[in-house]
């Protein structure tokens, strides 16, 4: 008898061990983001609560987030207000965050992981990440190209592999910064 039945067997046998479900969750459908003139009010509108944080500092926090774009391993994805709770592991790219006033801020991470919480929770943590006006397009080419080079060489099997990173992540700047 494998370790699952055994579990499912003994909590058959005694149910009052069981914990009691208040409510039973749904997963559902994210809400749709009204516009301003159907709903004037700040306290009708869904909002997201949003952190993105390094290991040194927290480079963004905020309440009245509409929206937040993440570059997730399984696709790029649209977190809105009441999104299914999820965690989600982040590839290079980039995060748009869309604020309350329709402005949006943009940040390229390194990777790391997002999730998604009840109450409409988003935690974003990476390792490295900076807002996108931060980075130049001709020195993010000089070192892409520096980086290829290295990585189609015949250096050690260490360089290359640091080298191969480098491309993968100076690519992914590159084709956000286009």
């Amino acid at each position: 008898m494998n370790s699952m039945r055994v579990a499912r067997a003994a909590l058959r046998a005694r149910p009052a061990m069981m914990p009691r479900i208040a409510a039973i969750q749904r997963r559902t459908y994210a809400d749709a983001v009204p516009d301003k003139a159907s709903f004037p009010s700040r306290n009708l509108r869904a909002f997201i609560k949003l952190s993105l944080s390094l290991p040194h500092q927290s480079l963004y926090k905020s309440q009245d987030v509409v929206q937040v774009n993440i570059p997730a391993e399984s696709g790029d994805m649209g977190v809105l207000a009441n999104h299914v709770p999820s965690i989600e592991q982040l590839k290079p790219g980039l995060v748009e965050v869309i604020e309350e006033s329709g402005s949006s801020k943009q940040f390229f991470l390194s990777g790391g992981f997002a999730t998604v919480q009840p109450n409409s929770v988003l935690s974003i943590n990476a390792v490295e990440a900076y807002p996108l006006e931060d980075f130049s397009a001709e020195a993010v080419k000089a070192q892409l190209a520096e980086a290829q080079k290295i990585a189609n060489g015949s250096g050690s099997e260490q360089d290359i592999a640091e080298a191969k990173i480098e491309v993968e992540v100076l690519e992914s700047i590159q084709a956000v910064l286009k």
